[in-house]
């Protein structure tokens, strides 16, 4: 059987040490993550999908680290259409969908959510704050949701939490002159 690889979206708005140490954590358990951005359906978006994508890039290529991939070409605003998007492209079968525990009670009502639990793992990554209830497991598996939770500890920061204090300290170092030379997040969200 071939070993699982991880596939990492995130809104990054923008990427926070946060996601520099679920991409290094991820980077011991999978052979292979690839890490892309994409816009949710559900959050308003602060700078757009190009500024952003081109600091997650930034802060995976300053990673420098063979296991860890930025494919911007696999992104969608729907997992369905990420997910085999990257099958296709890295030509697997076996895939963990890495997602924050923030988010896991939200999968129920995702687009396509019966043909996604059909295509994937789901690797939950907890969150401070927001805790995997009893309610929710026992939802999993009624769904017959396959899942792990993860172990993975990170830095209790977010991206909105940046966004409201501009605490550079929150930002990998390779993403704080990017950040600060265009202005980026200086401007309220409209």
């Amino acid at each position: 059987m071939e070993k699982s690889i991880a596939l990492f979206g995130t809104s990054a708005d923008p990427p926070t040490i946060g996601h520099k140490k679920i991409l290094e954590e991820l980077s011991k358990i999978f052979p292979c993550t690839i890490s892309y951005v994409s816009n949710n359906p559900n959050k308003k978006h602060r700078e757009n999908i190009s500024i952003r994508s081109l600091l997650l890039k930034t802060l995976i290529d300053d990673l420098d680290n063979s296991r860890i991939l930025f494919n911007q070409r696999v992104s969608s605003q729907w997992a369905l259409e990420s997910i085999k998007s990257c099958k296709n492209i890295y030509e697997i079968n076996n895939l963990d969908f890495v997602i924050g525990s923030d988010l896991i009670k939200d999968i129920f009502c995702w687009k396509n959510f019966d043909k996604i639990i059909n295509e994937v793992s789901f690797f939950i990554i907890k969150r401070k704050g927001y805790p995997v209830e009893s309610s929710t497991l026992k939802k999993l598996k009624t769904y017959k949701v396959r899942f792990k939770i993860s172990t993975i500890k990170i830095p209790e920061i977010s991206s909105s939490k940046f966004r409201s204090n501009f605490n550079y300290a929150n930002l990998p170092t390779s993403l704080i002159d990017i950040v600060k030379k265009n202005n980026f997040y200086m401007y309220p969200l409209n």
